[in-house]
């Protein structure tokens, strides 16, 4: 089931339009129907992380790439709004793999650059640009840079002239947004929307990050939040796994979400 060019070219849309795009990371069909089921709702994304732990493997591409891609495929067959796959950094064939994720109903995907260098991360975003293309799909790229979450022990100026040119040739190169991961304040997202230009600039919801109303207005593009909504439903689930063990007894008025 290629990735329908309409819910891709929907996905670009919400990353373009002046609102800020929120998507709540997700790991499972459960979990992706739980939150697509809200009617605040416009898109979906996967988090590699949340889905490598659902399945016992660590982060960092150490899952099987078949067997993240049958999940984010099961995800996307199972909810109407547009689903954006975390793919870490293509699994040594970004241009492949992106082609296998159109077919199985993606429409957007991250690509991380690990901080290689540029012409090697620059290639492998063309090579994901030009295999969406080739199957006839507007795909929505949020290329990720890693300069802040690998290199912020260097001088401020030095990361941030870095991620801004990385973010710059990666949309030159045919993304649609740069993500830069970071828990940084106000003064450091303003400063990455004036060097990428606005509706450009993805970030992850960490506590340094302004709320989502603030980032709207400093012309963010797109704010996600990776493994810790994931965390969020595994610690409730603890919590309510010791109040049993305490002698505590299931409330009334459980919603049957699954």
């Amino acid at each position: 089931m290629n990735a329908s060019p309409a819910a891709a070219a929907e996905l670009r849309r919400l990353h373009d339009d002046p609102r800020l795009l929120q998507v709540v990371n997700v790991w499972d069909v459960a979990s992706a129907r739980t939150v697509a089921a809200l009617p605040e709702t416009h898109a979906l994304a996967t988090a590699s992380h949340a889905i490598a732990a659902t399945f016992g493997y660590p982060d960092g591409e150490r899952i099987p790439v078949d067997l993240m891609l049958d999940m984010v495929g099961r995800i996307a067959a199972a909810v109407d709004v547009p689903v954006s796959a975390d793919l870490e950094a293509g699994y040594g064939d970004p241009g492949e793999t992106i082609r296998r994720a159109v077919g199985l109903g993606v429409a957007g995907a991250n690509l991380e650059d690990e901080l290689r260098p540029l012409a090697e991360s620059v290639a492998a975003v063309e090579a994901a640009v030009a295999a969406a293309e080739a199957e006839g799909v507007p795909f929505a790229l949020n290329a990720r840079t890693d300069a802040w979450l690998r290199g912020h022990d260097r001088p401020r100026d030095v990361w941030m002239a870095d991620a801004i040119e990385r973010g710059r040739a990666y949309l030159d190169a045919g993304a649609t947004c740069v993500f830069v991961p970071g828990d940084f304040g106000e003064d450091v997202v303003a400063e990455l929307v004036d060097g990428l230009g606005e509706r450009r600039l993805s970030v992850i919801g960490l506590p340094s990050i302004p709320p989502p109303a603030r980032l709207e207005e400093l012309g963010v593009a797109r704010i996600s939040y990776g493994p810790y909504p994931q965390r969020l439903a595994l610690g409730s689930l603890q919590d309510a796994a010791a109040y049993l063990y305490r002698g505590g007894v299931l409330p009334s008025g459980i919603r049957p979400l699954t």
